[in-house]
């Protein structure tokens, strides 16, 4: 069973975790939770990213800098699992730990996610029965840990690749796009705060929160294909150049598909969220954006939050053609145009986080290039 599920391609991380959490617990009836944190190195940030749990999950949606969690550092700088016997030692010490005796789980084993001395993550198991996790469980829980931890590896492996391939493509037109440098760092993270609060909404998973954060800066790769003298234009464009402008959106399709190719990532999962972000995040709820003129909910709904975090970026960002907006004058804006062209739910989300924005716009700061 555990070779079928390593063999499909067309299911999400998340997907093969319950699949082989399924059979792990023929064997073990008492691990009812196995869940997956992902980190990034280069903000020190541990994400939740996919869990398999018997209830409903204790801990979701969650992120917080490795920095502040020391035992997880110890972990990853051992390399060793780490074994909880009794997790209501230290329930009154984290909230996340209480959470997980709130839930009913009393017992714990957690093992870091490395591959080539470079950590992806960490790896939880967790039982209702004290001192669950003996010697012997331990051992046999370790092959499954390595199988998920390869998972895990191979699927952010592969994202990155991609992800790295589109953005090279992306930096040929660098010096050429007054829309790239800090721009893609400030709209990814405000895509990824709406996306915090509306997934659980919408019934979407941990780790669709995290693919859109990291396809998010890919959504204007097509401009590459517009020509200088209309994509650096410091004045409006015609009607013809706009035209022109608007096809950045299918040719952006036609780019990644090709790479998507060369590198063998046509089983990418997530693949077709990139392509929407890609092609409708200049469609507007009204019908009134392009290409297709899709109304309300007929554009998916990670398009629409990035049409939100753009908007919002580009209006509080200094342009050739316009000067730097204040974060009050760009909200009262989009909450004039919120459940016109712009999704209402998606702005009111922005709007709640103008502490993280402003923290935000402190971190990635305005450079000649946006």
């Amino acid at each position: 069973m555990l070779q079928k599920v390593l063999d499909k391609d067309k299911i999400t991380i998340g997907e093969r975790l319950c699949k082989i959490h399924e059979q792990v617990r023929s064997l073990y009836p008492a691990l009812c939770r196995i869940a997956v944190a992902v980190y990034d190195s280069e903000t020190d940030i541990l994400k939740t990213f996919a869990h398999s749990t018997d209830g409903s999950s204790p801990i979701s949606f969650y992120e917080a800098p490795l920095s502040m969690a020391k035992s997880l550092q110890d972990i990853a700088n051992t390399h060793e699992a780490r074994i909880i016997d009794d997790i209501t030692v230290f329930s009154q010490e984290n909230k996340h730990t209480k959470s997980l005796v709130d839930n009913g789980f009393l017992s714990s084993m957690t093992t870091p996610i490395r591959f080539n001395g470079q950590l992806f993550g960490f790896l939880f198991f967790n039982s209702p029965e004290k001192g669950y996790f003996s010697d012997g469980r331990m051992a046999a829980l370790s092959a499954y840990a390595g199988v998920v931890s390869l998972l895990v590896i191979n699927e952010l492996q592969n994202l990155r690749t991609f992800k790295g391939a589109v953005q090279t493509a992306r930096e040929f037109s660098r010096l050429r796009d007054e829309e790239t440098g800090n721009h893609l760092e400030r709209m990814s993270r405000y895509a990824r705060l709406i996306a915090f609060d509306l997934a659980p909404k919408h019934q979407k998973e941990e780790d669709w929160v995290e693919y859109l954060f990291q396809f998010a800066p890919l959504h204007d790769v097509g401009k590459v294909a517009v020509p200088d003298d209309i994509l650096l234009k410091p004045a409006r464009l015609t009607h013809d150049e706009y035209e022109i402008m608007k096809t950045h959106v299918t040719r952006g399709s036609d780019i990644i598909d090709v790479m998507s190719r060369q590198f063998g990532l046509g089983g990418l999962h997530h693949f077709d969220m990139l392509r929407n972000i890609v092609i409708y995040h200049h469609e507007a709820l009204d019908g009134t954006g392009y290409p297709h003129q899709l109304k309300g909910d007929e554009i998916p709904l990670e398009s629409r939050i990035i049409a939100v975090a753009d908007v919002f970026d580009a209006l509080t960002s200094a342009r050739p053609y316009k000067d730097k907006w204040s974060n009050e004058r760009a909200f009262n804006t989009i909450m004039d145009d919120a459940g016109v062209r712009l999704d209402k739910e998606c702005v009111l989300s922005l709007a709640s986080h103008l502490d993280e924005i402003e923290a935000i716009q402190e971190e990635f700061g305005e450079d000649f290039l946006g």
